[in-house]
């Protein structure tokens, strides 16, 4: 019993990227991995700091530091999103870029893994300093990014308008307009149609698949943690599929109806208030008994680390579905697969976002435009495709579906890098 806290005491003080890497060590062993190529995909190709001045509305300077970095390259240009928040760290913005590598290579798109950053509380900041901000931030990467090289999309605290602008910096200093070098832009500007819901819309997808495997039926109850883009639509986009949902919260606090809960009416509250704290159709809960509350399907669509060993034990739903990047330490995983409980990967649940940002990058090179239906149906091929080959890898190894996507995902790209022979 000592070992085995021993081990989760030493899993829960590891940082983000040590997770990731960790994660890769783990599935490097059980595919069989060259060491040359597993060394060499333990670490980002590239990493950029930046410092980033910018004229607040009071007229002073303030000093940001900003990242992007470019995990891997060799199964086409990186891809990868931008997020403004006040507690990102270089080894956050590497880990995620890792995630975004295996993302990429699971659902078998053409794109290697990137990811970028700005530390600042953009929730207190005007339109007008955010826009001063991403103008020079973007100026600051223009080096490493570009439609044939690194094509960043939005994030936490970052939106299509922000995406508006890094596209119009980046073409004013070409002297032409280049849609292609960002995606989730507005539709104006070259945007694709369904990228909105899009991580949402593949999580439902692969959700689905799940239920079927499990012989669940329709009408299962969701819990949902995190209630910005992703949770959102996850909520709306299930309920319309027939699911019941009887838990969500925010950053300040939940809300439960083991009856279930009125979407669209939490929709609205959450619209005038900034939250859904304070809704008057159900139970005030905290955000992490959101975590733990009786439903069959659990989405985390919030931050890394919320399902930890000391909450895996009492987490009720039978499927975790996770929206969110990095949400379940390596040591709550193992306590979860002990118990039965399904958890959809990151890599896999969220590639949704990805999957139609690829579709929109295509669309703006082609300057060819698709109808929303053939987007939702090109996306619900590849996720339950990538489902599918996750659980076939899984059965193959006797894994668990982390590990199954894992390695589908390490092994086209170690295949990729063999080929080129661009590792030491």
């Amino acid at each position: 019993m000592s070992s085995t806290l021993d081990r989760s005491a030493v899993q829960s003080s590891l940082n983000v990227w040590q997770m990731a890497q960790r994660q890769l060590d783990d599935i490097a062993s059980i595919i069989g991995l060259d060491a040359s190529i597993h060394a060499y995909l333990r670490e980002p190709k590239r990493a950029l700091i930046v410092s980033v001045p910018v004229r607040m509305d009071s007229g002073a300077i303030k000093v940001f530091e900003g990242y992007r970095v470019q995990h891997n390259m060799a199964r086409g240009p990186a891809k990868g999103g931008i997020r403004f928040h006040p507690d990102v760290t270089i080894d956050e913005v590497k880990a995620l870029a890792m995630w975004m590598t295996w993302k990429c290579a699971l659902v078998n798109i053409p794109f290697g893994g990137a990811k970028g950053g700005v530390i600042c509380d953009a929730k207190n900041m005007s339109m007008q300093e955010l826009e001063n901000l991403t103008r020079r931030f973007t100026s600051e990467i223009s080096i490493i990014i570009g439609p044939e090289k690194d094509i960043p999309a939005p994030d936490v605290y970052t939106t299509p308008q922000i995406m508006a602008w890094i596209m119009d910096t980046f073409s004013m200093q070409k002297g032409y307009s280049i849609p292609g070098v960002v995606t989730g832009k507005p539709i104006a500007i070259g945007g694709s149609l369904g990228r909105d819901k899009a991580t949402a819309r593949g999580c439902l997808y692969v959700v689905q698949e799940a239920m079927k495997e499990l012989g669940l039926s329709d009408g299962a109850r969701v819990a949902i943690q995190g209630f910005g883009n992703a949770g959102l639509n996850a909520a709306e986009l299930m309920l319309e599929a027939g699911y019941k949902i009887v838990a969500v919260s925010d950053s300040r606090g939940g809300v439960a109806n083991t009856d279930g809960l009125d979407v669209q009416k939490i929709v609205a509250h959450k619209a005038e208030t900034g939250s859904v704290v304070g809704f008057s159709g159900g139970e005030q809960i905290s955000n992490k008994d959101v975590l733990e509350y009786d439903c069959d399907v659990l989405i985390p669509a919030a931050l890394e680390k919320v399902i930890t060993a000391e909450n895996a034990p009492r987490i009720k739903a039978k499927i975790i579905a996770e929206a969110a990047n990095g949400p379940t330490m390596p040591e709550a995983d193992e306590i979860l697969q002990e118990r039965g409980i399904m958890v959809l990967p990151d890599i896999l649940a969220n590639a949704g976002g990805v999957t139609v940002s690829y579709f929109e990058w295509v669309q703006d090179l082609q300057e060819n435009f698709w109808e929303e239906q053939t987007v939702n149906d090109r996306l619900r091929i590849i996720m339950v495709r990538a489902f599918r080959e996750t659980l076939e890898r899984a059965k193959k190894y006797n894994v668990n579906m982390r590990r199954g996507a894992y390695a589908v995902a390490v092994g086209r790209v170690a295949e990729a890098t063999s080929l080129r022979g661009v590792y030491p």
